[in-house]
């Protein structure tokens, strides 16, 4: 999906953590983001995502944790 300039869009920063920014140019396949606060970064567009929602339904899951093999449990 192609971003015009001035659109707010989405990313996930720190793979935990929804942010909003403001497209400010585009070059290639790389967007310029600029932060409401201040700031900016370049992101890739497969990274960037058009509502809060979609951005969402990409975050990782809750990691079910494995049980700690121990060498005795093979000699059953």
């Amino acid at each position: 999906m192609t971003y015009e300039t001035g659109i707010e869009v989405f990313f996930i920063e720190s793979n935990r953590i929804i942010r909003k920014a403001t497209v400010v140019r585009r070059s290639g396949d790389f967007y310029i983001l600029r932060f409401d606060e201040g700031g900016g970064i370049q992101l890739r567009e497969g990274r960037i995502f058009p509502t809060k929602e979609q951005a969402e339904a990409t975050l990782p899951g809750e990691k079910v944790q494995k049980k700690a093999n121990s060498p005795y449990d093979y000699w059953h």
